[in-house]
C-alpha cells in the first residue's frame, strides 16, 4: 500500500504598503518551513513562524521587485539562512532595492546576493517536500514560480493574478515573454493547480484560463493581446 504523499501547509502574510502576498510554506510532517517573497515586516513573520512551532529552513525569493524581497537581507541575518532564487536575470532589480525603498516609504530595504541563482527545471525540497521552480520571464527577466506537484500549489509571484496578469511596464518587461510563461509553463500542470498570486485573491489555473481576460483560452484566441493599464507591482 502506497503511503499518501507528505502535506504542505501554507499562510499568507501581507507586508510592504504594496499589500504583497508573503507566504509561509512548510512540510506537514516536519514542519520545515521556508518563507517566499519577504518584502518586509520581517519582525512579524518570524513571529508567525515562532507561534506556528514551525523550523525555518530558507528564503525563497520570485523576483527581485522591492514589495517581494526587500527585507530578505534583514531575514538572512536575522536567521542564518540561505537567500534561494530568484534567477540571476534579476540582479539589476535586487541592486535598485534600496533606492525603491525610499521611493515608496519602506524603510530599512536592504540589497542582497542570493546564496543560490534558480533556473528553469530546478528542485527544491523542503523537509519531505519537493517544489519544482520554473522560470517565467515577462514581469521581470528573473521571475521563478515555485510548484508542488503532490499538493497541487504553485506561489506565482507576479506572473499571474485573479483576473489579470503581471505589468510589463517596467524596464526589461516583455509582455510576449509572460504570455509565453503563463500559457506555455503554468497551463500544462493543470487546471486543478491553486494559486497564490504576489497580490490579492488565489485562484485556480482552470478559473484563469475560463475567465482571465488577458490569459483565458478565449482571449489567447484572439490578437493583438491588450496589457493591464494598471495592475500590482
Amino acid at each position: 500500500m502506497s503511503q499518501s504523499p507528505p502535506l504542505i501547509g501554507v499562510t499568507i502574510v501581507p507586508v510592504t504598503p504594496l499589500q504583497q502576498n508573503c507566504t509561509i510554506i512548510w512540510c506537514e510532517t516536519t514542519k520545515k518551513a521556508a518563507i517566499i517573497d519577504p518584502g518586509g515586516s520581517v519582525d512579524v513573520l518570524l513571529e508567525v513562524v515562532k507561534r506556528r512551532e514551525l523550523t525555518l529552513d530558507a528564503i525563497w525569493i520570485t523576483h527581485g521587485h522591492l514589495d517581494h524581497a526587500g527585507g530578505a537581507a534583514e531575514l538572512q541575518e536575522k536567521t542564518g539562512l540561505d537567500i534561494i532564487g530568484p534567477h540571476e536575470a534579476d540582479q539589476f532589480w535586487i541592486d535598485q532595492i534600496p533606492e525603491n525603498g525610499l521611493r515608496y516609504g519602506v524603510a530599512g530595504c536592504r540589497s542582497f546576493t542570493p546564496t543560490r541563482w534558480l533556473d528553469d527545471g530546478d528542485v527544491l525540497t523542503l523537509g519531505e517536500t519537493t517544489w519544482e521552480v520554473f522560470h517565467c520571464p515577462g514581469h521581470t527577466p528573473g521571475h521563478v514560480i515555485f510548484f508542488n506537484r503532490e499538493a497541487r500549489f504553485a506561489q506565482v509571484g507576479d506572473v499571474l493574478f485573479q483576473g489579470s496578469i503581471g505589468r510589463t511596464d517596467f524596464p526589461r518587461s516583455d509582455h510576449g515573454a509572460l504570455l509565453n510563461a503563463i500559457t506555455t509553463k503554468l497551463w500544462p500542470l493543470g487546471d486543478d493547480v491553486t494559486f497564490i498570486p504576489g497580490h490579492g485573491p488565489h485562484s485556480t489555473f482552470g478559473a484563469e484560463r475560463r475567465g482571465n481576460p488577458f490569459v483565458s483560452d478565449a482571449a489567447m484566441s484572439r490578437a493583438p493581446i491588450a496589457r493591464p493599464a494598471t495592475g500590482p507591482s
